[in-house]
């Protein structure tokens, strides 16, 4: 796959520092190249996520085994449905990096794929614990449409009752409305569901579902690279779980006014069938493939892309965390 080509106004100095500093193992032009492949995919990571996808691809390329660069690649394959590709990509991540800062993102990855199951099982693993406040909250609104996935449509509800979900206020405490009234809705409660999104205006319920133009800004992408997945043989198939937990991402998307994507279809080995959208965590269609490989020295990898399989639009991705270590990688090529 040829690299798109890059817009003459986006410079290495627009990339935030802190990742900057990731890419000083790559030779001073690869770095250069490279960086301005991740701030394009933070440009165009939610007005156009295709081709922020195939930015990310061009920078795996050329620096497989950079963290940030495998989480940027991670994220845009979670906001273009990929969720076979998303997970492996972020579970390399979390081995690089030691960071489960994605587990909502790999959560709700899970139900993207039909394995509601799954993303309870990571919701309940110790590191969920280490997540901060926003990010717990994120990680409860995937588990309610998980819970909703499995017909336990109370156990949906009183996931998002506690005090500590409910307290959210600003764009996050309406995404909890909006998954709470959909679990209210499941659960044969509509009177107490319409009552509760009455409290908002068209226009908060409209931006909390990502419905709502808003001015491009340059992502942080400390918060949305990824890296290289040398030694992710070991994860190809998004169709098993792997002892450093699977993925998930976070939307603001449909039904559910939360994080996950609402899984429908059972999963082929590595591809799974998209899910219907909740609006917290964004997700379509689900790809497949083996694991993103970095294959050579010089770092460049192939991409083992899924299938792109589109499906359910799920929500507004969340903001993904930078790890910290890099691994080294040489100079690659664009194809």
């Amino acid at each position: 796959m040829p690299a798109p080509p890059l817009p003459d106004d986006v410079v290495f100095s627009d990339l935030d520092r802190s990742v900057r500093a990731r890419l000083r193992s790559l030779t001073k032009d690869n770095a250069e190249r490279v960086g301005r492949h991740l701030v394009v995919v933070g440009l165009l990571l939610d007005t156009d996520p295709e081709l922020a996808y195939e930015h990310a691809q061009a920078a795996v390329r050329r620096a497989g085994r950079i963290d940030v660069v495998r989480e940027a690649a991670g994220l845009a394959a979670y906001r273009t449905g990929r969720f076979a590709e998303a997970l492996r990509e972020l579970r390399t991540v979390r081995r690089l990096n030691g960071s489960s800062e994605h587990l909502p993102i790999m959560a709700d990855c899970e139900r993207g794929l039909g394995r509601p199951e799954r993303a309870i099982a990571l919701a309940n693993e110790p590191e969920a614990e280490t997540l901060d406040a926003t990010a717990r909250v994120e990680l409860a609104i995937v588990v309610s449409g998980a819970r909703r996935d499995l017909g336990q449509t109370e156990a949906a509800v009183a996931v998002l009752s506690s005090p500590a979900v409910q307290q959210q206020s600003g764009v996050l405490g309406v995404r909890v409305a909006q998954a709470r009234a959909t679990a209210l809705e499941a659960a044969g409660r509509s009177e107490e569901a319409a009552s509760l999104l009455a409290q908002f205006s068209a226009a908060e319920l409209a931006e909390a579902a990502g419905e709502v133009d808003e001015e491009v800004v340059v992502f942080d992408l400390e918060d949305e690279d990824s890296a290289d997945l040398d030694d992710a043989a070991a994860d190809a198939g998004a169709g098993e779980i792997a002892d450093d937990g699977e993925a998930q991402s976070l939307d603001h998307g449909a039904d559910d006014g939360g994080t996950g994507a609402s899984a429908t279809g059972a999963e082929g080995e590595d591809d799974g069938p998209s899910a219907a959208a909740d609006p917290g965590i964004e997700g379509a269609s689900a790809t497949g493939g083996a694991d993103d490989g970095v294959g050579a020295d010089d770092g460049v990898s192939d991409d083992g892309a899924g299938a792109d399989d589109g499906a359910g639009d799920d929500g507004a991705g969340a903001d993904g965390g930078v790890g910290a270590a890099a691994a080294r990688d040489d100079e690659g090529e664009d194809a």
